[in-house]
């Protein structure tokens, strides 16, 4: 592939936001997720929530997805009943995002969920999660810091083969593995911080924010794999065929 790959993030919906002197609502990203993306050498397009029927055409057009973090998933997507700490569901965006997973995975688009995402890919897959743990979301509105160490032999590891300390801010993690997937990375109490997809298309989720620290090895290994002519599904050109 000549030029760099088109990498879709998807975003938040939210309403009342605030800037000069206008208040209305916004599809928004915090802007470390399209900064690493270019950082690594792709091009960043926001997906902003729209009909899940849409989600293939959307994909189709991409070499590469990340799902961003966001609020808690909705307990009725992998059959539980909310947890009092679960937070308010964003309907939308889970019907949204699950679409996108659902045809990155179809097509063999190169996909990387973070902390939600990652969260998302283990539902969309078949997967449950615990609904509240403590220890990785100290001071509200504070992005922590705690070790994980890679699983030898995955992909994760061959990013990064050290254990390293990352950001992370979150209250729920995977319980049961979602069809076809695997750990690759713990942290130090035993919660799954990575998963990933082995054999076919690259596939990687992260619970942790790496668009909170300057380690890009994550998402340089996404744009690599969006990059590359043998991750390229058959079919149809896609937007970037002529760039």
């Amino acid at each position: 592939m000549s030029g760099r790959p088109l990498i879709g993030i998807s975003t938040y919906a939210e309403s009342g936001v605030r800037w000069g002197v206008w208040q209305l609502d916004a599809a928004l990203l915090p802007a470390g997720y399209p900064r690493l993306v270019q950082r690594a050498g792709g091009l960043a397009a926001m997906l902003p929530p729209d009909a899940p029927e849409h989600a293939a055409a959307a994909v189709a057009r991409l070499d590469g997805l990340v799902i961003a973090g966001g609020p808690d998933v909705e307990p009725a997507h992998y059959g539980a009943e909310p947890d009092p700490r679960t937070g308010p569901p964003a309907r939308a965006r889970d019907a949204w995002e699950l679409a996108l997973i659902r045809a990155a995975l179809k097509r063999g688009v190169p996909l990387l969920g973070i902390c939600r995402g990652m969260q998302l890919l283990n539902v969309a897959l078949g997967g449950t999660l615990v609904q509240h743990i403590d220890g990785h979301a100290e001071v509200p509105g504070v992005f922590g810091h705690h070790p994980v160490k890679p699983v030898p032999g995955t992909r994760y590891a061959q990013a990064v083969p050290e254990g390293t300390s990352v950001p992370a801010y979150h209250h729920q993690a995977v319980d049961r593995l979602g069809t076809g997937l695997i750990p690759s990375a713990y942290a130090e109490d035993g919660t799954v911080e990575a998963v990933e997809r082995p054999g076919g298309p690259w596939v990687v989720g992260v619970q942790w924010h790496p668009e909170m620290g300057e380690d890009e090895r994550v998402v340089r290994a996404l744009v690599a794999a969006a990059g590359s002519d043998e991750t390229r599904p058959a079919g149809p050109p896609t937007a970037s065929a002529g760039r």
